[in-house]
């Protein structure tokens, strides 16, 4: 839930027969998961928690902005690519993984939250959506977050922990009683975010960690499968997030100037499950025992202000997978892509938007 629109054809509003075109051709993976997530989230039950539902939920907590994203409104587009070493392929015959194979990457970084002009801020969790363009039509696509779990186990928790924690109106805080009656239902999520505060965030987005805290299942050349979890691990320093107020948009400009003087990079890290490892909670964390593979190199070269066809467009849906690699049982997954689909048909309905974030050569910043 942490990244979420689909691939528009267009920069305008399209026709509903060509956003229910789009749907189709760009994420039809949300179609197939759907009944997986309404029965995973109660639609068979008084509850009805629906994609429709979800997505409502966000313009409750985040107001309608029409035209953007209903979650990580805030955002810059990255291209780049990613060099295999080879060592992925022996847990997954993916073709991203093949020794000395470079594939172009497009990306997005963003911030989550469903304000496009929000101001930066340290504790905000930091997104990066990736999307993989390889041989054949093929594409892997992955939401990631700076943070080590994610904070629910279940579509439900999600929408029930986003309208505890709605600020209240003069405020700015969310209502104690409502929180503290969440998280005592919820104890999964209390583990969740102390965990998270065990690792703080950074100094920004070139020296953040992320993580694709679902677990998918990965199958090499001769049939084997194993529980996977992948993470990108700076290459550059890390440093202490500063202590003071951010300027407004002070990590995207960080993010933009540390570009414009050179590449980026991060380590992939695949960590291979054991079979006692939950791979349908997202909210616990697996042992630091388990056996890591550092599979290649993403380097990013450049930030782009958000344009039709670049990170503005794309729809960072998780499920979308090369040969190689299935989604596992957890019902984040096909929540999120269920989710995407309906926020795709209301943005691309409302006349999509840009990102208020400039590339350097573009602004001031």
């Amino acid at each position: 839930m942490e990244q979420e629109d689909l691939q528009s054809p267009a920069s305008r509003a399209p026709s509903r027969r060509a956003a229910l075109l789009g749907i189709g051709a760009v994420a039809g993976v949300g179609a197939v998961d759907l009944g997986a997530f309404l029965l995973a989230s109660g639609r068979l039950t008084p509850d009805r928690l629906t994609p429709g539902r979800l997505t409502d939920g966000f313009e409750t907590v985040f107001g309608k902005h029409a035209g953007f994203r209903r979650n990580h409104a805030k955002g810059v587009g990255v291209a780049g690519s990613f060099l295999a070493n080879g060592a992925g392929s022996a847990v997954s015959e993916a073709v991203v993984f093949e020794d000395g194979r470079t594939t172009p990457v497009t990306g997005r970084f963003s911030l989550s939250g469903g304000v496009p002009d929000v101001a930066d801020a340290t504790q905000t969790v930091r997104g990066l959506g990736l999307r993989f363009d390889l041989p054949d039509g093929e594409q892997w696509r992955t939401a990631m977050i700076n943070r080590p779990v994610f904070q629910d186990r279940t579509p439900q928790g999600f929408y029930e922990r986003m309208l505890a924690f709605k600020a209240i109106p003069g405020t700015g805080k969310p209502d104690p009683e409502k929180t503290a009656a969440f998280l005592a239902e919820h104890p999964e999520t209390v583990r969740a975010m102390e965990l998270a505060k065990q690792q703080p965030p950074t100094s920004g987005f070139a020296d953040s960690s992320f993580n694709g805290l679902n677990t998918f299942h990965f199958s090499n050349s001769s049939g084997d499968t194993v529980p996977v979890r992948w993470s990108l691990i700076p290459l550059q320093p890390v440093r202490p997030a500063a202590k003071r107020p951010l300027g407004r948009n002070e990590l995207f400009e960080k993010l933009i100037a540390a570009l414009d003087a050179g590449p980026l990079r991060w380590r992939m890290v695949l960590t291979i499950g054991r079979p006692e490892d939950p791979v349908d909670d997202a909210t616990e964390a697996w042992p630091d025992t388990r056996r890591t593979i550092d599979a290649g190199v993403l380097t990013l070269t450049s930030a782009r202000t958000e344009a039709a066809g670049e990170g503005r467009d794309i729809n960072f849906d998780p499920t979308v997978v090369p040969r190689g690699i299935t989604p596992s049982s957890d019902p984040l997954l096909s929540a999120r892509s269920a989710v995407y689909a309906q926020s795709f048909t209301r943005r691309a309905g409302e006349g999509i938007r840009t990102s208020p974030v400039k590339a350097a050569e573009e602004s001031d910043v």
